[in-house]
Formats: structure tokens, sequence, C-alpha cells
């Protein structure tokens, strides 16, 4: 990843931009373009690099959704991240004319309503390639991630360690969810999504236990929390994840797409999550996503089958729900068993 290119601020032009306010009193603009993700930080693996001694290495991220939507993400930086002068604790969406602060450096984010765009996205250009937003009926699954009692814990910890550990949360979460073989979709509050897409043939065993290994490790990433920051009590997740058909788009340019999902399977997604508080217990499974998982291990007996009433949903709805130390039993059985 290349450290980027400031230019001289001229006219506001019509694409999403940061501009950042040097110590010479000189203006900068940085275009965001090319690209849906973007880390700032002192270490050159970043997309923008900004050298002040008071930015942490990997300090902040700026991340495009297909809903036109920017969120700015603390990384877990030490001397924190502000928006119009309030600490980022969770992910925080941007609007046009917001001043960010990182460290001692100030930058101003403008976005008109286009998404970002690149000399791929021009008819004019020999790298053009059609990227229009194509939305195609697929089969995902989707994966919604919540942190239990945050309210609790934003009243237990000042906004320094707060911002910290959140910050640590959502960027080893991204790590792990990409480990996997998904993407995060979206950022919502205290909660994270994520999607696997699967080919014609449904889900094979591979992506089946690929989102249950995905599970386990937010879980013991988020555990280990506890160990890492002087906590009032470690903090706890839920889970849901279903299975179904869905409207995915494409909204990326070249070799960089960027999918987003749409549907009921998403929304019931956040739904099973929502029902394990109901349940008591840590992980909810829509039906097709157990019977994939059935299919493919005929292990199974972990998981306790319920039905439960989801908000919006007019009739009962069948969920196969476990604990976390069930799933953990059930990783090592299985995957001892396939390897």
């Amino acid at each position: 990843m290349r450290s980027f290119l400031v230019e001289p601020v001229v006219t506001l032009q019509p694409t999403p931009h940061l501009v950042l306010h040097s110590s010479d009193f000189s203006n900068r603009r940085i275009p965001l373009v090319g690209n849906n993700c973007w880390t700032i930080g002192r270490s050159e693996d970043n997309t923008f690099v900004i050298r002040d001694r008071w930015i942490s290495r990997n300090h902040a991220m700026l991340q495009w959704m297909e809903t036109g939507e920017f969120y700015l993400i603390d990384l877990g930086s030490r001397n924190g991240t502000f928006v119009n002068g309030r600490r980022v604790s969770i992910p925080v969406t941007l609007q046009n004319g917001d001043r960010l602060t990182f460290g001692q450096t100030e930058v101003d984010f403008f976005c008109p309503l286009n998404r970002p765009s690149s000399s791929a996205d021009d008819p004019d250009s020999k790298e053009f390639t059609a990227t229009a937003t194509l939305h195609v009926r697929r089969l995902i699954s989707v994966l919604v991630v919540d942190i239990r009692d945050f309210t609790v814990l934003t009243r237990q910890l000042d906004e320094k360690l707060l911002s910290e550990v959140i910050g640590t949360w959502f960027r080893q979460a991204g790590d792990i969810i990409r480990e996997y073989g998904s993407w995060v979709d979206k950022y919502i509050g205290d909660a994270v999504m994520a999607v696997w897409t699967h080919g014609a043939n449904g889900v094979d065993r591979d992506e089946a236990m690929r989102i249950c290994q995905a599970i386990n490790a937010l879980h013991r990433m988020t555990n280990n929390l506890y160990h890492q920051y002087p906590l009032p009590f470690p903090i706890r997740i839920g889970a849901g994840v279903n299975t179904g058909f869905a409207m995915v788009g494409n909204t990326g340019s070249g070799d960089r797409p960027d999918y987003t999902a749409l549907g009921d399977t998403v929304n019931a997604a956040f739904r099973l999550e929502s029902a394990t508080k109901q349940l008591g217990l840590d992980i909810a499974l829509g039906e097709r996503t157990y019977q994939y998982l059935a299919e493919h291990t005929g292990n199974v007996d972990f998981l306790e089958r319920y039905i439960v009433e989801l908000k919006g949903y007019d009739s009962p709805t069948p969920t196969h729900a476990c604990s976390f130390a069930d799933l953990d039993r059930f990783l090592k059985t299985t995957l001892g068993t396939l390897h």
C-alpha cells in the first residue's frame, strides 16, 4: 500500500475528499478515489501517511459503503480520533463538512452525493471497465455480531479507554472476517455485518466451516480484550447467521469488487442475533444455515432447535442455537475428523 500524494486546494471538486490543514497554513486536498477503504496513520503501510508524532502508527480508517455513507473508525489509537470535537468510540457516519482530528492534525471531510470514482470509472479512459452497480440474485450467508451490554460498558469506562478498546475490537474483527473469506459489509453502532457469497451449488463444506471458525475466532478475540485492558467485566458478543438468496450488488471497479447485500436474508440475520438474548445463548443459526452444516458434517447435536418470534415477521421462525463453548467443542471434534 503506497503513501498518498497531496495537491493544493483550488476549487471544490465533485468527488469525496479530505482537506488537510498543514502547520504552514497551506491546505492540501486528499481525494477519496479508487478504493472503498483508506487507513490513516504514521506507518508507511497506510493509505494516507501523516507525519504527526501524536498520531498512532495505525490510527484510523475511512470506509465507504454502497449506501453512499462514509464511516470513520478509530483503530485503537493512543490519542484518539475526534469528529467535530467529539471522540470516536464506535464507527461514526460522516457528514459533509465534518472536522476530523487525528493527534494534532485537523482534516475537513467533504462528500458530494456521488460515490468514490477512479480513472476506471471514466468512460473516456482507456482503463474503463463497465462497473455500474449490478445487482444479481446470489446465495449468501450473513453474519451479524453484536457487543453485549455496550451501554453499561460506556458508563463504566472513560472515553479514552473505551475508544481504544472498541477500536481494537473493530480492527481485529475486520481482520478475522477477512481471514475466513468474507468482508465487513456494514458497521451498525456496536455491531458488524459480514457476508459470504456462495456458488450455484450451494454452501460447500469449507465455506460452512469457515463461518463457524470466524464466529469462534471473534469470540476468542473478544475474550482476550479483558486481559489486555483494565475492563470492569469481560466483553461478550452475540452472533446471528442466516443463509438464503439476496440481491447482491457489485459497485466496485476492475479488480476491486465491492459487494453489498440487500433483502430479507440480511434482515433475518439481525433478528436472529437479537433472538439469542431471548434464548440466553450466544449463537443462532437460520434454518438453511443449519441444513448445510448438518449435510456437510453430520454432527450438529450441539445445536438445540427453537421456535422464536422475530420482530417484523408474521409467523414464528425456527432457529438452531448454542453457546460458544458448544461451538468450540464442535469445531475441535469436526476439524479433527475432516482433516
